[in-house]
């Protein structure tokens, strides 16, 4: 009952469509990276590999949520009296950003690697295959779940003083909503980002970007992400007007 209550009020529902909006914004990176790890796969384990993957990503999401309060903790600095600049603010949640970043990055440049090679890196049994690919994504997904399970947890922090009641089921039900979007949304665009190879590396250059934001934000350098998403956003439209004149040249030779 409290949960209609919540949500179907009208600030709790105000602060549930905002939540949920950013939730598939902050989705759109992990999408991608989904799309394109999956892609080594045949066919017939894509979608498996993509709606399994999501699902235990979810699992593993809303199990954070419901330890919360000591995932706000990890912000206790490591090296509070350092000298160092850089370390002063260095927590266990920035360890976690760090060697997420620092796996994006690699993750990416061999993608990048193998993309320009033309070749496969990955010998990997098949099954062995499916099953890294799963836990990479549910990793991948755990990294940036921390930076959206915070901010949502600091933009509604008012709603309880404003409707006395408990924030977290409006950010429970917009975790569930983003997902069922973003399993939604994963096979179309990921066939349409491995279907073009400019594309892809394009998305892959995005992913390298991210990976070094979350290694600036582990050090305490804050780095908005609308730049990086206007950046794209900016990159794949100049792409698609040079997939449109590629295609009206083709039409007109023919």
């Amino acid at each position: 009952m409290e949960f209609f209550e919540a949500l179907f009020s009208w600030v709790g529902f105000t602060y549930f469509l905002i939540l949920a909006a950013l939730e598939i914004v902050l989705g759109i990176d992990n999408i991608i990276f989904i799309s394109i790890i999956t892609d080594k796969l045949p066919k017939v384990e894509q979608r498996k590999a993509r709606n399994l993957g999501l699902t235990l990503a979810l699992v593993a999401r809303l199990i954070l949520l419901a330890f919360v309060a000591w995932i706000m903790q990890m912000t206790t600095p490591f090296f509070p009296e350092t000298e160092i600049d850089m370390l002063k603010d260095f927590s266990l949640q920035s360890l976690v950003l760090l060697l997420g970043g620092l796996f994006l990055m690699y993750k990416s440049t061999i993608e990048m690697h193998n993309s320009i090679k033309g070749h496969e890196m990955d010998t990997q049994p098949k099954k062995n295959k499916l099953s890294a690919i799963i836990t990479q994504i549910i990793l991948i997904d755990i990294v940036f779940s921390f930076d959206s399970i915070i901010t949502a947890i600091g933009m509604t922090n008012n709603l309880q003083k404003e409707t006395g009641h408990d924030p977290l089921i409006i950010i429970y039900a917009a975790v569930v909503v983003s997902m069922i979007v973003m399993m939604l949304f994963a096979r179309p665009i990921s066939d349409f980002i491995n279907n073009r190879p400019t594309i892809k590396m394009i998305a892959l250059g995005f992913l390298v970007t991210i990976g070094v934001i979350l290694v600036a934000e582990a050090f305490g350098q804050h780095i908005p992400k609308g730049y990086i998403y206007f950046a794209m956003a900016y990159s794949l439209l100049v792409e698609f007007l040079n997939i449109r004149m590629r295609k009206n040249r083709k039409e007109k030779e023919v």
